[in-house]
């Protein structure tokens, strides 16, 4: 039997477990919170005071602070995209509107609220051109992407398990330089979020794990392919308007990086903590082939932390179109 129908009996196998997914790993929309729970309110007659506090803060914010939080905001802001991607995932399959889709579905609805809080935050601030951000995140829902999977059950989740805890680190961390700065607003709407990414985050690696009981092999050799080809962000596309050709993605990495958001070291930790929470040294009933790719995922947390430890950032920070005009005034 082709491996991609054995995959499709898993999934459909699987499928069984996910309401029990949906009430273990998501919130209901009348418990969870809302952005405007988190913003100031536009009905309040203390609006305009709360909105010029808000701006003050927003000025002491350091300029690679803004690029990062302007690139995470697009990236929640392409949503789109992620949905249409896991909706085409094998087993999703959304025209039979089964459990897969119905998941997807309310992942969604609660990622959205990410894009709506961020997106608003940015605009009551006062501090970046909207108008560059906004052009930005068309381009990137217009130029997609491909992150190495195909319709592949077991490395999509892979990268989700991935991603959704390299998010939550993304967040948390701004968090916790909003909160350095004063901006108290700010640090518990980033932390909210983050607290989604982590739900989201422990989701995903249990879609794995469940895998791994039933098709271990497969699914370590899925691990190791994503290992090997190395986990692409969402946003590798990122351009500016009237870009082509763009290192937009490289230099807000490098922002991430020297302000300690998101940094190659926080990449090896994720993978030795996935490592560790698929226990993927006690798998049992494996191929050779799918022993010889658990060894190469034991010893690679240790040779990419080798690496890491010899990356170099310039020294200067890419003037943005989204930050530099709003700043220079």
């Amino acid at each position: 039997m082709p491996q991609k129908n054995v995959r499709l009996e898993v999934m459909q196998f699987l499928e069984k477990d996910v309401d029990k997914f949906v009430d273990d790993f998501l919130i209901p929309v009348e418990k969870i919170w809302q952005p405007s729970d988190l913003l100031p309110n536009s009905e309040s007659e203390h609006f305009f005071d709360e909105l010029k506090e808000l701006r003050e803060i927003a000025k002491d914010l350091p300029y690679d602070f803004w690029v990062v939080l302007v690139g995470d905001t697009i990236t929640e802001e392409a949503l789109p995209t992620y949905e249409a991607w896991l909706m085409d995932v094998e087993g999703v399959d959304n025209v039979e509107r089964n459990g897969w889709s119905k998941w997807v579905r309310q992942w969604t609805g609660e990622e959205n609220r990410h894009g709506d809080l961020l997106n608003k935050y940015l605009y009551l601030s006062g501090r970046v051109n909207m108008r560059e951000v906004e052009m930005t995140t068309h381009h990137l829902i217009n130029d997609g992407f491909d992150i190495g999977t195909g319709r592949d059950p077991y490395k999509n989740f892979v990268y989700t398990s991935f991603q959704e805890l390299a998010t939550y680190i993304s967040h948390n961390r701004v968090s916790q330089i909003a909160k350095q700065y004063g901006d108290k607003k700010l640090s518990k709407l980033c932390k909210m979020i983050a607290g989604d990414e982590m739900r989201h985050h422990h989701a995903y690696s249990e879609f794995v794990n469940q895998i791994f009981k039933v098709d271990p092999s497969e699914m370590m050799l899925a691990f190791q392919y994503m290992m090997k080809q190395k986990i692409t962000m969402p946003a590798v596309f990122l351009r500016e308007s009237g870009e082509k050709i763009s290192t937009a993605f490289e230099e807000f990495s490098n922002s991430a990086q020297k302000i300690g958001v998101y940094t190659a070291a926080d990449y090896v930790d994720i993978l030795r903590k996935l490592t560790e929470k698929w226990e993927i040294d006690k798998i049992t009933n494996l191929t050779a082939e799918a022993e010889k790719a658990r060894d190469y995922l034991m010893k690679l947390p240790d040779r990419m932390a080798k690496i890491s430890e010899r990356l170099v950032l310039p020294d200067e920070t890419k003037i943005f179109k989204w930050v530099e005009p709003a700043l220079s005034r």
